[in-house]
């Protein structure tokens, strides 16, 4: 008999396995300093390595941060994704974004960032050894397809080499980093939090292919979820997301139309009469950079200025309309001349994000994204017509979006435990997709055709430039780009209360253009009057 009993056991608990779960297990949270201004929990769970391998009891540990509601009674926690993917979950939460994120969600919910496998030191992907190799294999060509007539196949032959390096240095943990085993690792945190079992979930960007995927394959678990700054999760998986640059060009060609209209705020109006001239210049401007680039500064503090560092500015710029002033004065001085402007561009090169936590995953959006993607080829020739569909879907970011293909088309990794269903679900509860009408990557149509699967939802359309925050301080894409008190009520007002904004709604930016508010200004006069 007590054989039997243990036999019974011995199945149960396997069955559990295979189905993706394992016995609950408690968070352990301790005391932690790293944000000396707030008040932080930071936390680890053990979570399974790989949930397909029924034989293995290997784990993993996660590492959380909470920062806990400022208000009681609390409702509970919201779990937190950034995007990327690869950016650091912790260091979202546990940052300047804080006390913006208690507002927008009511203050009555514990706040809690958790690093994704690849990333920061949890299971991090790392292909090379040292910082040396890394950079010595990222000279030499340009991460820019149309940057020269031979740049599509030095990014195809550096695409090759990561790849290498990758399984050689990576190759243990390659095939574990999917967003499909991240998805089960959100929900063995809801199990042990211990509260009612069902998700709440902000987030943006790549987050919201998390977000989508995690709701797809846990349906009846979803309480409340925001997926704001929107990707197409099916073009995603499928490596070819043409949808990303849908909204490309509008957002550079409002860049234009705002210098034009508030002259006093934008030296770069002095060049041209009109928007349209302005952008003929400025794409005159950028071809004849790639056969003559420019010099500014002196000695070592000299910088180059060709297509790719231009276009690279111009690029990040876009994310977030408090960029624009800087960017204008840079334009305006590489049309004029003007050194000392020409300079203004230099703080939008090689951005380096301040970390809370090490970041011990440099390659990690790779070894996501390409492990993700079911687009495979070992013929540069073949990829042609896909890249010719992304060159005329923008001209701003055309030969930018679609460089990654060439390293998914090779990657030597395949996410195990990849979601493979039709993003079709009738959650438990409705979820709340947000989406800019202007956005350089996650455009409005990417919103609506992911909420288009998810029975009940409503997308909210923010009316504003959308770029900015990796949740609101770090430069990224979503409704904070361009605050809105109305999109922050809406948000609220759902978390708290459950209430969905009217199919429809649309929300108008508190901010105009080139009105030199920072983004820590306006959402910090939003929250005063949210208070």
């Amino acid at each position: 008999m007590l054989f039997r009993l243990f036999v019974l056991l011995v199945l149960t608990l396997h069955s559990l396995r295979a189905a993706g779960q394992s016995t609950r297990k408690a968070i352990n949270w301790f005391p932690c300093k790293e944000n000396g201004s707030l008040p932080l929990t930071c936390g680890t769970l053990t979570v399974p390595l790989d949930y397909t391998d029924t034989t293995s009891n290997a784990t993993l540990e996660l590492q959380l941060v909470k920062v806990n509601a400022a208000k009681q009674p609390k409702r509970g926690s919201i779990l937190f994704n950034p995007g990327g993917p690869g950016q650091g979950g912790r260091d979202f939460v546990a940052g300047t974004n804080a006390p913006a994120l208690l507002v927008a969600t009511g203050s009555v919910y514990d706040l809690i960032g958790f690093d994704t496998r690849g990333t920061s030191t949890t299971l991090p992907f790392s292909c090379y050894n040292s910082p040396v190799t890394r950079a010595v294999a990222n000279v030499g060509f340009s991460r820019y397809l149309n940057a020269s007539d031979t740049a599509i196949g030095e990014l195809w032959a550096a695409a090759q080499a990561l790849g290498e390096s990758c399984y050689e240095n990576a190759r243990d943990v390659g095939e574990l980093i999917g967003t499909g085993y991240v998805a089960r690792d959100i929900m063995q945190i809801v199990d042990a939090l211990d509260e009612d079992g069902l998700l709440r979930y902000w987030g943006l960007s790549y987050g919201t292919v998390l977000g989508a995927t995690v709701a797809a394959m846990f349906p009846d678990r979803m309480d409340k979820l925001v997926l704001d700054g929107c990707l197409n999760p099916r073009d995603y998986y499928a490596g070819n997301d043409l949808e990303e640059a849908t909204d490309s060009d509008s957002v550079l060609d409002g860049f234009f139309a705002g210098c034009i209209a508030h002259p006093e705020a934008c030296v770069l109006a002095q060049d041209a009469a009109t928007a349209e001239e302005l952008k003929a210049k400025f794409y005159r401007l950028l071809f004849k950079l790639k056969y003559e680039p420019i010099v500014a500064g002196s000695g070592e503090s000299a910088l180059i200025f060709n297509y790719v560092t231009v276009k690279s500015a111009v690029q990040y710029a876009m994310y977030g309309p408090t960029s624009w002033p800087l960017l204008a004065t840079g334009l305006h001085g590489l049309m004029t001349g003007n050194e000392t402007a020409i300079l203004a561009l230099a703080p939008l090169l090689n951005i380096q994000q301040e970390t809370i936590f090490p970041n011990e995953g440099p390659e990690a959006i790779y070894g996501i994204r390409a492990s993700d993607a079911s687009l495979r080829s070992t013929n540069l020739t073949s990829l042609f017509p896909l890249l010719e569909q992304f060159y005329a879907k923008s001209q701003l970011m055309g030969d930018i979006v679609s460089a990654p293909a060439l390293a998914y088309a090779q990657w030597p990794f395949k996410a195990k435990g990849a979601y493979t269903g039709n993003f079709q679900a009738k959650t438990k509860n409705p979820l709340l997709f947000v989406g800019n009408d202007f956005d350089i990557v996650t455009p409005l149509v990417s919103a609506r055709n992911a909420s288009a699967g998810f029975e009940g939802s409503v997308v909210l359309q923010h009316g504003g430039y959308g770029v900015r925050p990796q949740g609101f301080s770090v430069a990224l894409h979503t409704s904070s780009a361009q605050p809105s008190l109305c999109t922050v009520k809406a948000i609220r007002a759902y978390f708290v209360n459950g209430t969905l904004p009217a199919p429809g709604t649309r929300c108008e930016p508190s901010y105009e253009l080139f009105s030199n508010v920072t983004l820590e200004q306006a959402l910090a006069d939003i929250a005063s009057q949210l208070e």
